[in-house]
C-alpha cells in the first residue's frame, strides 16, 4: 500500500522534517508503529549547505556523518520487529517517498546510473541503520552507496553491507548483542562487521 505524498514542504530541515507520505500503517502491519519515527543519532541540518563526501574505511565507502548520521525509528522495537506481521515494507517509503530520496544523489554529487536495476545495479539508496535494525526511513539515514562498477553484483558495496545487516539482525534476535548497540555501531562503521558477517551470514553461528 502506497500512501499519497502530503503537501508538507521542508526547507533547511531540522532532521525530523521530511516530505511525509501519511500517518497510517500499511494493512496487516503491527499496530503501534509510527511510520514517521525519526531520531537522528547526531543532529544535522538538511538539506546540507555543503557537498556531502563519502569516506573510505577498510577499502569500503562510509557516508558523510554531516549529511547521513544515521537515524532510528524508536517505535520499531525488538518485540515489534520479531512479530510475523512485520516486514520492512511496513515503513519503507512511508516517511519519505522514493522520489524524495533521490535528493541524496544531488547532496553527494553522484550521478544516478541510467540503468540501475538487476545485475546492472551500481548504486543503492541505502539505509545506514537498516530498516530490519529499526532504522528510520528518513533522509538523515539514507545515502547513495555506489560501486565498484566493475565488480560483479554480489561484490558491490551495497550487497556486502546487506550481509552485515543480516548478520547484525541475527545477533540481535539471538540476544548476542542489543538492538541499541547494533544500531549505533553499524552507523559508526558498518565495515567492522564484514568479516564476521561473511563467515556467519545469519548471525546465529555457534561460534561467531
Amino acid at each position: 500500500m502506497r500512501l499519497a505524498l502530503s503537501l508538507t514542504t521542508c526547507l533547511l530541515l531540522p532532521v525530523a522534517c521530511v516530505a511525509q507520505t501519511g500517518d497510517k500503517l500499511p494493512t496487516g502491519c503491527p499496530s503501534g508503529i509510527d511510520v514517521k519515527g525519526d531520531k537522528a543519532l547526531t543532529t544535522v541540518s538538511l538539506p546540507p549547505s555543503k557537498k556531502c563526501k563519502t569516506r573510505k574505511k577498510n577499502g569500503f565507502l562510509l557516508p558523510d556523518p554531516n549529511c547521513t548520521p544515521g537515524a532510528i525509528n524508536e517505535t520499531l522495537t525488538l518485540d515489534v520487529m520479531t512479530m510475523k506481521s512485520f516486514v520492512t515494507d511496513c515503513v519503507r517509503d512511508q516517511a519519505t517517498t522514493a522520489e524524495k530520496k533521490q535528493d541524496t544523489y544531488t547532496w553527494y554529487k553522484v550521478k544516478k546510473p541510467a540503468s540501475n536495476t538487476g545485475k546492472n545495479q551500481v548504486c543503492e539508496l541505502d539505509h545506514l541503520v537498516s530498516l530490519e535494525l529499526g532504522g528510520a526511513d528518513t533522509l538523515d539515514n539514507i545515502w547513495p552507496q555506489c560501486g565498484p562498477s566493475k565488480a560483479i553484483l554480489n561484490a558491490r558495496y551495497f550487497k556486502r553491507k546487506d550481509a552485515v545487516e543480516n548478520f547484525l539482525a541475527g545477533q540481535v534476535r539471538s540476544g548476542k548483542t542489543s538492538l541499541d548497540e547494533a544500531q549505533k555501531r553499524i552507523a559508526e562503521d558498518w565495515t567492522q562487521f564484514l568479516d564476521d558477517a561473511e563467515a556467519c551470514p545469519k548471525g546465529d553461528c555457534s561460534n561467531p
